[in-house]
Order: C-alpha cells, then structure tokens, then sequence
C-alpha cells in the first residue's frame, strides 16, 4: 500500500517532500521508490525481449507491505466498523439479486458473525452501529461527465444458462467506458482471482491502451479487508496490476453502487441484450463465441470507442499471470493441480517438475523445456490424460492398453482399437508412436488408412502394407525375445 501510495500521489504531481510529510516515510525512500519505477517504465517502452520484460513486470509489481502494528484496540473499534460495512454491503448486492426476499441476516446474526470473526463487543452496543448505518440519511446524486480514456468501471453479472443440457449460473466480467459509451464482458465459470485479473489483462489487449482510472466496488478481489471507515487495504495482485499498466485504482463506497452507475446498467443491459432470446448452448465455448458477436453488434451502432483509443495510456503487453509451482509426478503419471490430475510423459515419474497455470490452461516444464499442455479442468477430482505421454510405458506392457484410463479418454480412438486392434496391440502402439506430432483427428485418419476403413462401413477391407511390415516386425521381435529366454514355455 505504502508503494502504490507514492506512485499513485507522484502521478498526482505531488512532490517528494510533501509526500513524506504527508506519509511519515522518509523523503529517499520516496525518491527510491519513484526513480525506481520511472526507470523500470522507460526500460519497458524499449525491451522486446520476452524473458527480461517479465523480470521488469515483476520489478514494478514488486510485493508492497503495509504496517497496522500501532493501531489501539478498542471494543467497537475502525477494523470492526469496516466488517460492518461489509457484511451490509454484501446484503445489499443479496438484496439486488433476490429482490423481495424474506432472509434479511438480523442485528443477532451480525453480532454473531462479529463475534466469530474474533471481535469481542456486546449484542446491545453493535446494534446500535448498525441501526444508526441503516438509518442514515438519503443522499444528493451529482452528475458526472469523463474525458475519453479517463474511465472505466468494472463489475461481475450473474447469468443463467444451459450448457450441455445442464442449467446453471455462470458469471460475465463486464467493463464498461462511460465516456465512450462501450461495454464489453468476458464469460467465465466463477469469479476467482485468476478470472478477475484474466478479464483485465484480455481488455486491455483488445483495447489496444490503458485507462487512467478503473473503478470497482468493495468485491473480494479488490478489498483485502477494511481497516476503518474509510480506509481499506487493497488486494496485492490487483495493486501489482495497476503498477505494471499504470492506472489508478478507484474504490466505490460501501453501498454506493451509483458511483459506478454506468457498468450497474451495463450488467442488466448486456445480461438481457445478449441471452435473453438465446440462452442453450453446446459448451461454454459456444456461448462465449455467441456473446462476441452480440456485443460487436451492441457496439458497433452505440459507442465512439475508435475516438476513445487515441486518448488512452500507451499498450504494453500482456501481464503475466501464471502461477509457478513445482509438482512431483506420481507412480501414474500424474501431477496434481489444484484439486485435478494431468498426465506427464511417463519417463518422469518421481520427478519434479515446474507447472505454470493460467486461467484457462496449465503448462508443464522439465529442465526449461515445455513437456505437457493441458487445458484446464473446470471442476475437481478429474483427470485429463494424453495417451502420447504412456507410449513408452505400453511398449513395455502393451497388455495394460486395453483397459487403460488414457485409451478410454478417447472414445473413438477406444473404440477403433476395440474392433481392430484386439489382436494387434503392439501394431496399434507402434503406428502411434511414429506419429506422435499429429493431433488426434490426424491419429484417428491414419489409425482408419491402416486397416483400410471404408467411411461408411464397420468392417475393414484390407490390412496395408505398412501394417503388414509393422506386424512382421512384431513376430520378429516375439522370435527374438523367445530365444533370449531360452525358448521353453514362453507364450506371447
């Protein structure tokens, strides 16, 4: 906080000497601090080299601390007001989700809330705060008008789909330029931490620039915890965020949702615009492609979006948000993301490895070379497996292909194998084995050409001759391993 602070207020024009005054920091540590930044700025403007652009992002988003060791407790004390305020706001937004509703939490289940949270005050004295914050008096509204890339508002929005048969709620990202009079959203599953940065660094991409101010209501990825009425510490990732784009962070006040009025009406409108005649889908992926469309079309007769990027903070490219870890690979293969497996390359097993998980994929590295890519599970306790990663291990054993979790992820290559294959295991591995760059479509044509597949009939015609060799070679290997042994009672 301390950081975000001095840059925040030297963006301002504030000088150093008031910023310590005003700060209580030592006016070199200010200095420090900006000289530090300006320098780390002008060295990205320059670099193109994709490696040390990444050191820089991480100099200029370098971890703040913030220091509350002096505060004096006291029984209803500015930490506890901030709790309050949370939790009525957080029954407000429950308010405009249900409407009228009958499961208000009562001044008893707020102070017993309180009271599990660690805060020791009486049922009677923090009634009397809440009611007095209930209760306060209705406010004037003044209008407020924004230069060009001045402002944009951010919010998420509920929205109820059917994807894949299956009902549910899935959340919209939504951002919204008052000025321009554009909003944009981004589709996702849940409103983690990963989904709330990944829609800002995608914004900013498409935009092409950066806004100077962005502003947010008092959500869990914006507000680690409120220190007092009108103080509140700041998420590290999202202050990392504003210090690698350069903007600066704005934060409604509680119950305040006019602040930022504009995406609040962008929410409902683009919730209504975009699902309310269509609301089935395929998959998620379908229903993120049918919202672009639908919000080029809003767009396009609305906004002055064009005249909006010449007036925005120059691109930079894209944050990095990967999370680095290290994962030790089980005797199956497998190394655990969050509450999901994925496969490795079999030659690994009880190694450690380095996983770099986005928001929509992980990427497995060993010794700074890329082995695995996988898309990212929505969910947990499921696996994903890439049969290519077993090859080695089925050379081996080519008898544990046949009821293996890596051939039944892939129906149609199971059930290839399952009426062709049978009896031509050690063929099936091989001919995956020399074609271990193509993808799965490309495997299954070529797994079809080599029994001759008609496409519109079951049986096979013919066996190739690259199949022909291939099993000649599998008899000649069976011979060989015979002798080895010694000939007497081996059976294949």
């Amino acid at each position: 906080m301390e950081k975000y602070t001095i840059i925040n207020m030297k963006r301002n024009g504030v000088s150093s000497r008031s910023i310590a005054r005003q700060t209580g920091m030592n006016r070199k540590t200010v200095d420090k601090y900006w000289n530090d930044y300006i320098e780390n700025q002008r060295l990205l403007e320059q670099e193109d080299d994709p490696e040390l652009i990444k050191k820089l992002q991480e100099e200029v988003s370098s971890e703040p601390k913030y220091d509350i060791s002096n505060r004096v407790p006291r029984k209803y004390t500015d930490e506890l007001d901030g709790f309050v305020d949370s939790v009525l706001d957080e029954e407000a937004e429950k308010n405009r989700l249900l409407g009228n509703h009958k499961q208000h939490l009562t001044c008893v289940q707020i102070h017993e809330l309180a009271i599990s949270a660690g805060y020791d005050i009486g049922r009677s004295t923090l009634s009397d705060y809440i009611r007095i914050k209930k209760n306060k008096r209705r406010e004037a509204y003044i209008r407020q008008e924004y230069e060009l890339g001045d402002r944009l508002e951010y919010d998420f929005g509920e929205v109820k789909l059917v994807i894949g048969g299956i009902a549910g709620t899935y959340h919209m990202a939504v951002l919204a330029s008052p000025a321009a009079n554009f909003r944009w959203a981004y589709l996702y599953t849940n409103q983690k931490k990963d989904v709330f940065l990944d829609s800002h660094v995608r914004y900013f991409e498409m935009i092409g620039g950066v806004y100077r101010e962005v502003v947010y209501d008092n959500m869990k990825n914006v507000v680690t915890r409120f220190i007092g009425r009108n103080e509140k510490e700041l998420n590290d990732d999202l202050i990392k965020l504003s210090l690698y784009y350069g903007f600066e962070i704005n934060v409604t006040n509680c119950f305040s949702g006019n602040e930022k009025g504009y995406v609040e009406s962008s929410v409902k409108k683009l919730r209504n615009a975009i699902f309310s005649k269509k609301y089935k889908f395929d998959d998620l992926e379908s229903a993120q492609a049918y919202m672009l469309d639908r919000l080029q079309e809003i767009n396009k007769a609305e906004s002055c979006i064009d005249d909006e990027k010449k007036c925005l903070l120059p691109y930079k490219p894209p944050y990095e948000l990967g999370k680095l870890t290290k994962q030790k690979v089980s005797k199956y293969s497998l190394i655990q993301v969050e509450d999901n497996f994925y496969s490795v390359p079999d030659h690994l097993v009880d190694e450690w490895v380095k996983v770099k998980t986005y928001q929509s994929e992980i990427m497995v590295y060993s010794k700074s070379r890329m082995i695995a890519r996988h898309k990212k599970i929505d969910g947990s306790q499921q696996m994903q497996i890439d049969i290519y990663h077993y090859l080695d291990t089925l050379k081996k054993k080519p008898g544990a292909l046949k009821n293996s979790k890596a051939l039944k992820s892939r129906a149609e290559l199971k059930t290839i194998y399952d009426t062709y294959f049978t009896k031509k295991t050690r063929e099936f591995i091989e001919i995956m084995t020399k074609n271990t760059e193509k993808n799965y479509d490309e495997l299954l044509d070529i797994l079809k050409k080599a029994v001759d597949i008609d496409v519109h009939s079951t049986e096979p015609k013919k066996i190739s001759d690259n199949s022909i060799a291939i099993n000649t070679q599998n008899q000649v290997e069976v011979l060989s391993d015979m002798f080895r042994k010694g000939g007497a009672g081996y059976v294949n």
